[in-house]
């Protein structure tokens, strides 16, 4: 995946956040793409507190493809996954993640807000103590300004 193709997806996941803000929700959201890194498989977007976007995502990937499939996708996300989700993504087999704004972002925004109390565990961590080593990049500068702003005032 080039830079463009991860700033164009980001901006369409920033949309998808601010949809679930909009609705009443937490500003996170998710995609799942094909191996073509353009066909959207699935979208999510944050129903609770504990149960992200990208949980809910590659729970029900899990259950439409299989764990071959899956290696060769890329979960999109507005911010770094949290380590519930990042152990999720790894145990779905997803291959690689890309991510907007890093989670030491988000925590400057939340501080210890209680919808949100956000672990200072980086999602390259998890992996590295994993088995397999999923490609991860972010954050992007072309949409982090786009992505804090959508978080800007929501958790005061």
């Amino acid at each position: 995946m080039n830079d463009k193709q991860a700033c164009e997806a980001l901006r369409m996941v920033n949309s998808l956040a601010a949809k679930a803000k909009n609705n009443g929700k937490h500003p996170f959201a998710a995609v799942l793409l094909a191996e073509d890194t353009e066909t959207i498989l699935l979208s999510a977007c944050n129903v609770s507190t504990v149960k992200h976007a990208e949980i809910e995502l590659v729970r029900k990937a899990a259950e439409i493809y299989d764990s071959e499939f899956l290696w060769r996708c890329t979960l999109v996300t507005n911010f770094e996954p949290c380590a519930m989700c990042t152990g999720a993504i790894y145990w779905a087999n997803v291959g690689r993640i890309v991510y907007g704004a890093s989670e030491t972002e988000l925590i400057k925004l939340t501080g210890t807000h209680k919808e949100n109390p956000t672990l200072r565990m980086p999602c390259r961590e998890i992996i590295k103590a994993g088995a397999k080593q999923i490609q991860v990049l972010g954050p992007y500068d072309c949409v982090q300004g786009e992505i804090l702003e959508l978080h800007r005032n929501f958790w005061l």
